[in-house]
């Protein structure tokens, strides 16, 4: 495991399983920020009529559920880290940074 010089990205030298996972969580978080806005955006312009009052109340609603989702992400891909370096810590690596600044 090793930061690249210049980046903030979190790179692991495990081999190429390591490297899918961390985009997977990546991904996962971009398709979860969208939906959010997805929402929100349908939300309010149901707002707009008052006969979609109620659908845009869902709407809402489930945009909010989706917020909660966002920091499992990012706990989901902190802890699978954490597995990792547990089990093949390389000798002389820097650690990676607790304090969630390569989070998605």
């Amino acid at each position: 495991m090793r930061n690249t010089e210049g980046s903030t990205s979190l790179v692991i030298r495990l081999g190429r399983e390591e490297l899918v996972i961390g985009r997977r969580y990546e991904a996962a978080s971009i398709a979860n920020d969208v939906l959010i806005a997805l929402w929100f955006i349908a939300g309010s312009v149901m707002f707009f009529s008052e006969r979609w009052t109620t659908a845009g109340t869902w709407c809402f609603l489930i945009g909010s559920i989706e917020l909660l989702i966002r920091p499992a992400i990012r706990l989901t891909r902190h802890l699978h880290l954490r597995r990792v370096h547990s089990r093949a810590p390389e000798p002389h690596a820097p650690v990676a940074s607790p304090d969630g600044s390569e989070d998605f």
